[in-house]
């Protein structure tokens, strides 16, 4: 029984392991959603492993845990790699920004997260899926008089808020497969211009359809050589090995830990899928996670800028 139970363990925890490491052979689009989960799986395998060593002592559950742990550790080193250089202390807070993909079909609670926007202390603010706030545009107008997109509710994907007028706005395409999911504003802030760009991607297992999406998001940077700020939902964490790809191709960072925010009901013991990222001269102080859902499956974020 011992060994039957041993050797089914092993089976399981082999073919885990082998998924997750295949990453270091191909970014093959069907298992991104595995290399995202490369840590909570490497942690599940090594518990697994300790299991099967208790059931039997054998070279084989060793070498597993090893495996497991190697894993698991290459992908904290993978997530540190991105982190941003962190502010000094006193150096003044330049904006705020709230990114929060609120789910288009949840209506029932548009008002509440109309609130929590208006609460947020947030200077630009950037909502996928906003139909559900397309009836909160007139208060929300009143602290964020500038905004692009949802000029249609039936084309209401990203809608971005400010406190302060636009020197440029504009909406994209992105790849083939949605249509206008990346919007790209700048704004002065007391004679720091700033450049952002919100994309909303698609899920990494449609195909190649993100690839193509980040390839023409890192198309769109080019132009943009100053400060720069890219927030949305992308999808993927930043063990994806396109992601990792994008954010190596650009420069790109980000505050370290990122905040989980997919899927709701883990936790603290998600995933950060959305995420807030910038480049010199702006650093990111902290980012933040909303501490409640509101109904989306996404949790939002806050990050609070600085000029080095």
């Amino acid at each position: 029984m011992r060994q039957t139970v041993f050797c089914v363990l092993s089976v399981i925890i082999t073919i885990v392991l082998a998924l997750v490491s295949l990453r270091y052979l191909t970014d093959f689009w069907l298992l991104s959603l595995v290399y995202s989960f490369q840590i909570h799986l490497g942690i599940l395998c090594a518990i697994g492993a300790v299991v099967a060593l208790f059931v039997k002592r054998h070279w084989y559950g060793f070498l597993m845990l090893v495996a497991a742990i190697l894993l698991t550790l290459h992908g904290v080193i993978m997530l540190r790699e991105f982190a941003g250089k962190p502010p000094a202390d006193d150096t003044p807070r330049l904006f705020r920004l709230m990114s929060f993909n609120i789910e288009n079909d949840n209506f029932e609670n548009g008002g509440r997260i109309a609130d929590a926007i208006l609460a947020s202390g947030a200077d630009v603010v950037d909502i996928m899926e906003a139909e559900p706030v397309f009836a909160q545009l007139p208060r929300l107008s009143q602290l964020y008089p500038y905004r692009i997109g949802c000029s249609a509710s039936e084309t209401c994907d990203t809608l971005v808020l400010s406190k302060r007028p636009f020197t440029r706005q504009e909406i994209h395409d992105i790849g083939e497969l949605w249509k206008q999911r990346l919007v790209s504003v700048s704004i002065d802030f007391d004679g720091t211009p700033v450049d952002f760009l919100f994309p909303h991607l698609s899920k990494p297992y449609f195909d190649d359809f993100q690839s193509d999406e980040l390839q023409d998001l890192t198309a769109f940077m080019q132009p943009h050589t100053g400060a720069l700020v890219v927030a949305g939902d992308f999808n993927s964490s930043i063990l994806a090995p396109t992601i990792q790809q994008f954010l190596r191709g650009t420069g790109l960072t980000t505050d370290f830990p990122e905040p989980t925010t997919w899927p709701v009901a883990a936790g603290p013991f998600g995933i950060s899928i959305d995420h807030i990222f910038t480049r010199p001269p702006l650093l990111i102080r902290a980012t933040s996670r909303l501490e409640d859902s509101f109904g989306s499956n996404h949790y939002g974020l806050v990050s609070d800028f600085v000029r080095q």
